[in-house]
């Protein structure tokens, strides 16, 4: 690995510095992703391999956050660009269908129960979209119920009440429905019902509300923006109970979460969904989305007997290299490389907890399979409002995770992580060592 500590951020990574000033004047905000801008500005990545990233200055990290977890396998795994460059050379994409989609389709409802049928998309914030467009065909209704703080996609409806300040969010038992994006149509707002996460009782009054009235409820079974923390069995219970009875479709997105398990989040949870999003590893680093579920809730896609109550398209849906990326991951993710991953994960928690409370540090380690997310605060984590009151703590998050990068270790500015299967034992020892001496130049305050 290169020496990180002749190339800091954000001092001494001059081409990273150039190239934000060229994107600048192109690109609002010199940005065309919001999760990858850090400031004072990006690192930029020059290439990738297996569980390493170099940037274009040089330096080469452990990556621990793998494209927000898309990339389970790591980088230009050999067995996915096998598949890739055989379907490359037969022709990149087609306005008629292939035989790979069929394949993907099928691993994906061998694994997933609840999954009868299924159908592409690009993203895993179009798959969500899709969802909720299926729901309201199937039921015939408007209105969507979603968790406060938990995040489905760039999609109005599901961004309600995603990131509400203090002052905006209402009672902790019924929270108002909250504009993410400038210039949300009151439309939406009024369209949205939110749940207080992990509250099975107010979440059952606030539902009950609204008998009748629901296309879908929308949970996320271990949200990442409400600290990785998991849904509670009687939280789903009540959601998946309610659902039955008013005949609403339970979406349950699995774009981030599908991984903690061979069979996906459900199986590890034990609930079944009418229709499950699905996104990231599924398409082996390439871009997919996917929505699949119970037949009758997936027939409103169906054109065979005319205009679907639903039309779906997209130019690059079920385009052959996504669909030979995602056989070629899904095959690698047999149930022991889930295992293997699950228990590296476990590791990476224990790991960082032990130098976090080593030096006295009074933040948590959350998550669950190979999925984990440091969060600074020492309070009880039961939902969005209490993952956000870091107060001080949010900075020295920043700049901990600033000096990790300094430290040979990449991370999300926000704490979160996961490990991929080309990892080994070695680099979770780099991780533990990158965080006692982050902590230690971030100047990261102790108890």
């Amino acid at each position: 690995m290169a020496d990180t500590r002749s190339h800091r951020y954000p001092d001494d990574l001059p081409n990273s510095a150039a190239l934000y000033e060229e994107a600048l004047a192109v690109m609002p905000g010199g940005n065309t992703r919001t999760t990858v801008f850090r400031r004072p500005y990006p690192v930029y990545a020059r290439s990738g391999s297996g569980s390493r990233v170099t940037d274009v200055d040089g330096v080469v990290r452990v990556d621990f956050l793998n494209n927000y977890t898309a990339l389970i396998h790591g980088h230009a795994h050999p067995v996915i660009l096998e598949k890739v460059m055989a379907a490359l050379y037969e022709g990149s994409s087609f306005g008629l269908p292939t035989e790979s989609e069929i394949r993907l389709a099928e691993i994906m409802c061998n694994r997933v129960p609840s999954c009868h049928t299924i159908r592409f998309t690009n993203s895993g914030s179009e798959a969500v979209m899709m969802a909720v467009k299926a729901a309201r065909a199937y039921t015939g209704r408007s209105k969507i119920a979603k968790c406060e703080g938990v995040y489905h996609g760039s999609y109005d409806f599901v961004e309600v009440s995603l990131d509400p300040s203090e002052a905006e969010w209402g009672d902790a038992s019924r929270p108002n429905s909250v504009p993410y994006s400038a210039g949300t149509p009151p439309g939406v707002l009024a369209d949205v019902v939110v749940l207080p996460f992990n509250d099975p009782e107010n979440a059952s009054a606030i539902l009950t509300g609204h008998d009748g009235e629901l296309a879908a409820v929308v949970i996320d079974p271990l949200p990442n923006r409400v600290g990785l923390i998991p849904a509670s069995r009687e939280f789903i219970g009540v959601l998946r109970a309610y659902c039955s009875r008013t005949g609403t479709v339970l979406i349950s997105d699995e774009v981030i979460s599908f991984r903690i398990g061979f069979h996906g989040a459900q199986r590890v949870f034990d609930f079944e969904a009418d229709l499950t999003t699905f996104g990231k590893v599924i398409g082996g680093g390439f871009a997919v989305g996917a929505v699949g579920g119970r037949r009758d809730v997936m027939s409103v896609f169906d054109p065979t007997g005319g205009r679907p109550r639903a039309p779906h398209g997209g130019t690059f849906n079920a385009n052959p290299i996504s669909m030979s990326a995602g056989i070629a991951s899904m095959e690698l993710l047999t149930p022991a490389a889930i295992d293997e991953l699950n228990r590296m994960g476990d590791s990476a928690r224990g790991r960082i907890r032990a130098r976090l409370d080593a030096a006295g540090v009074p933040w948590q380690v959350s998550g669950l399979g190979s999925l984990f997310r440091i969060v600074p605060t020492p309070l009880p984590l039961t939902g969005y409002r209490s993952s956000r009151e870091f107060g001080p703590a949010a900075g020295y998050l920043t700049a901990f995770t600033a000096e990790l990068l300094n430290n040979g270790v990449l991370l999300d500015p926000g704490g979160l992580g996961c490990v991929s299967t080309v990892m080994t034992d070695d680099d979770l020892d780099l991780l533990e060592s990158a965080v006692s001496s982050a902590i230690q130049q971030a100047h990261v305050p102790g108890i």
